[in-house]
């Protein structure tokens, strides 16, 4: 008698690759190669007709250490993470403490106002923000006015020293909403029972939120912080429509630096070059957030 050969239930193995080849095409072709394209470019020297007349090696590489305009725009990205990710994250927490605990009339309509930031194109929020910027009609200087607050107006975009932090609010006015549904949505496995037990043990609610809604959700917390952290990093199409990067090099990003470099003044390979240390820097944070979360969360258990 021929030995009977286990086959695992359902569809053959083989057949579930298949299902995987047309989401794999579109991530090799729209993604991959261009990724590797991208790595391969920063080792040459570009003509001007963009074909590559140089091997260069590391020599891209190594003129970012002593280029000022780079660590410019890279620190201005290090001062977006604060607006992009660890203000929205405070936001979050508060309004979701707000709205997960409670029920609150009105609970939809207020997710939904707070979270509609998220969903509008980040060209459309440069634009309504530079005209709410603008220093004789713009809403936010004739606030200021109207509360005689007359000594703050001023050009905010167009400031030297308050370009970047008025761009940035922005930021923190489109990230904030997406911290709060995320972490509502983590509140929603909190149990109430622990909020109980701490009342009875006489905890305020300042204590219950430190001590149990915090710890709760440090898995959302590190989704957040990851997403957030990237957006600060690769953005691009919020300083693109404010302000170009301007005034001088106040508003200068990574992002927008290697638009200016491989598209305007045709240097591929030294954009390329940038591109692909932005990309390392993503990476490399991201995955020490995600480690960390995870060894905070192996500790716990």
């Amino acid at each position: 008698m021929k030995p009977q050969t286990h086959r695992r239930p359902g569809e053959s193995r083989w057949k579930g690759y298949l299902y995987l080849i047309p989401a794999f095409a579109v991530y090799l072709f729209f993604t991959l190669i261009p990724i590797l394209e991208t790595v391969r470019s920063s080792f040459y020297d570009w003509g001007a007709l963009g074909k590559s007349n140089t091997w260069v090696g590391l020599e891209n590489y190594l003129s970012l250490l002593n280029d000022s305009t780079f660590l410019k725009a890279f620190s201005n990205n290090l001062v977006f993470i604060i607006f992009y990710s660890f203000i929205p994250i405070l936001l979050g927490l508060f309004l979701a403490s707000l709205l997960g605990r409670f029920p609150i009339p009105g609970f939809t309509f207020f997710r939904t106002v707070l979270f509609l930031p998220q969903v509008i194109s980040m060209v459309v929020v440069g634009v309504i923000w530079r005209w709410m910027f603008h220093p004789t009609t713009g809403p936010v200087n004739l606030f200021l006015g109207a509360i005689g607050l007359e000594r703050l107006q001023q050009a905010w975009l167009g400031s030297f020293k308050w370009a970047l932090p008025a761009v940035g609010s922005v930021g923190s006015w489109v990230q904030y909403g997406f911290c709060m549904v995320l972490f509502l949505a983590g509140m929603q496995r909190i149990s109430e029972e622990y909020y109980e037990a701490s009342s009875l043990d006489g905890a305020n609610g300042l204590q219950q939120f430190f001590f149990i809604t915090i710890p709760e959700l440090k898995s959302e917390i590190g989704v957040a912080l990851i997403t957030t952290i990237i957006a600060a990093l690769r953005v691009f199409d919020l300083v693109y429509a404010t302000t170009r990067g301007g005034p001088g090099e106040s508003t200068l990003v990574t992002g927008f630096l290697i638009y200016r470099t491989a598209i305007l003044n045709n240097e591929i390979g030294y954009g390329a070059a940038v591109a692909t240390v932005l990309t390392i820097v993503i990476l490399s944070l991201s995955l020490l957030i995600r480690r960390l979360m995870t060894e905070s969360t192996d500790e716990e258990a």
